[in-house]
């Protein structure tokens, strides 16, 4: 191991690039669909001897002695957000005559920005390196803190973060209502990169009981709640879920909404198959409705004769407000809830948009040089002012979150409250079969088990399921798939299942301070020296 540390150490130029760019791409293996955890104690370990050998001639300024550093975190970060993110190209290439000029940007140029938070995390930690424990520390907070950082500037892509690699599973998973995302993100590469201590006794055999340790409360949290009693119930409610499988290539295509339409009235009224009762709260993906309810009236209708009585549905849809003969209306992202007698009750709009896939920030700016949306679609959608959870039956809510949102613990956790559910209508079927969907399902395993809540998931062409409170499966669709799922969902009062929430940010604070004050204090005692 010596031998191996001291020659990643060692290298210099191209050579160094390469290898921290391999150790990103390697650490992907973490996530979704793949799981290989194992692959982060490769990664991390590696990403710390380029750091020890990320040093600058005595006397540099304060700029050239971080660029070393600055240079192996990006190329890490690069590494790992190009072959993690490589299938958002994917949604450029539906309308390829349109939108293929754009593809550069979406497969290099998003992973070429989000480079940036890691080049950051390694000059954080480099600033606080010294020998043994304290750089694993210094690693450990410097990625809590930027992963935090991620969730939030420049409006936000909390994607892959670390820490989801520490949770493959739902065992693994339920440590998160205490630590947080972030928190977890930090503790996971505090464990990642321990192997680097192998390459010298200094710290070796204390660093390796810690991780050890923390593996061990890891896992034996994770036994303990997943086998807990659960809250009892206080209903039930009968839920079918509708994957239509509708091709985005002819989704707005006056020819064929008709027949889409009428798809989508075949998989709400089908009987259910395997004894399920009738559903009491059907759920329709994102913008699965492929026109404006406004200009249809005739499709309300059909609704109203398609749904039974008591019956509820939730639609995807766009929504029109405003407009006129001379001047055209907001569109919004919307999820309608519409009744028995085909009428539109209540609506939720997305609040969270996705920046050049559902808005142009700076339109008027980017107009001029001719930068227009880069996701195929009919419109441009404006971002709802606030959100509010949709009524299900006898006291029974739910909280929506259409697409990327549910990916925001912060925003799902403020959003879910007070609710008994939690609803997510996507259409991820922009990314065709890649990694893309299952990382979106994962944090939404995520998201059920930080608010206690069930996600009722609907997805456009995958992956559609119901998942448990506990991050649980309790049935899903694959990709590409046409079909229903029918599951009955005891839910509980809002009270009984609050398991994230201040305490849980707090912590996540709590363990990123943590490793910061154990980094300064070992550079401290070694006077600053670093090896």
């Amino acid at each position: 191991m010596e031998h191996l540390a001291g020659r990643v150490v060692s290298l210099s130029g191209w050579r160094r690039a390469l290898v921290a760019f391999l150790a990103g791409a390697v650490a992907v293996l973490t996530q979704a669909p793949y799981d290989l955890f194992a692959a982060g104690f490769l990664a991390f370990p590696v990403l710390v001897w380029l750091l020890d050998g990320a040093t600058a001639d005595v006397g540099a300024g304060v700029f050239r002695r971080l660029k070393p550093a600055f240079t192996v975190g990006w190329w890490f970060g690069f590494g790992y957000f190009l072959v993690g993110l490589w299938w958002i190209g994917g949604a450029v290439l539906v309308e390829a005559d349109s939108f293929a000029w754009a593809l550069p940007f979406a497969v290099v140029g998003i992973p070429l920005i989000l480079s940036f938070f890691y080049a950051f995390a390694a000059v954080l930690a480099r600033l606080l390196w010294s020998s043994g424990l304290g750089r694993i520390a210094a690693l450990a907070f410097a990625f809590g803190l930027t992963e935090w950082l991620r969730g939030f500037l420049f409006t936000g892509f909390p994607w892959n973060p670390i820490g989801l690699a520490a949770m493959p599973f739902p065992l693994l998973m339920q440590s998160v209502v205490l630590t947080g995302v972030f928190g977890m993100s930090a503790l996971a590469v505090f464990v990642f990169a321990m192997p680097a201590l192998l390459s010298s006794k200094r710290h070796r055999n204390i660093g390796l009981a810690a991780a050890l340790v923390l593996v061990a409360a890891h896992v034996g949290y994770g036994i303990w709640r997943i086998n807990a009693p659960e809250p009892e119930a206080t209903s039930t409610v009968q839920v079918r879920i509708v994957q239509p499988n509708i091709d985005l290539s002819v989704k707005w295509d006056g020819s064929v909404r008709d027949e889409i339409f009428a798809g989508l009235l075949k998989a709400t009224t089908a009987a259910a198959v395997d004894g399920a009762a009738r559903p009491d709260l059907i759920v329709w993906p994102e913008t699965s409705v492929p026109f404006l309810f406004s200009d249809r009236p005739d499709a309300l209708s059909a609704l109203g004769d398609a749904l039974q009585d008591g019956q509820l549905l939730y639609a995807g849809a766009v929504r029109m407000q405003g407009g006129s003969a001379t001047q055209e209306g907001l569109y919004y992202n919307s999820v309608v809830a519409i009744n028995d007698r085909g009428e539109i009750v209540d609506a939720v709009d997305k609040v969270h948009l996705v920046p050049f896939g559902e808005y142009i920030p700076f339109a008027d700016w980017m107009s001029r040089i001719g930068l227009n949306q880069l996701v195929a679609g009919p419109m441009t959608f404006s971002a709802g002012d606030s959100r509010h959870a949709l009524a299900v039956k006898d006291g029974v809510t739910a909280a929506q979150f259409i697409c990327y949102e549910i990916i925001f613990p912060e925003l799902v956790d403020a959003g879910a409250r007070n609710s008994n559910l939690i609803v997510n209508v996507t259409n991820d079927a922009w990314f065709g079969d890649t990694p893309g969907p299952y990382q979106h399902f994962r944090q939404a395993q995520i998201r059920a088990v930080e608010t206690g809540l069930p996600v009722l998931r609907s997805a456009n062409k995958g992956i559609s399921g119901v998942i448990d409170a506990k991050g649980r499966i309790i049935d899903a669709l694959a990709l590409n798939v046409l079909g229903t799922v029918d599951v009955a969902v005891p839910v509980t009062a809002p009270a009984s299942h609050r398991t994230f929430g201040l305490s849980s940010h707090i912590n996540a604070v709590l363990i990123i301070l943590a490793f910061a004050v154990i980094a300064i204090g070992m550079r401290a005692s070694a006077g600053g020296r670093v090896n």
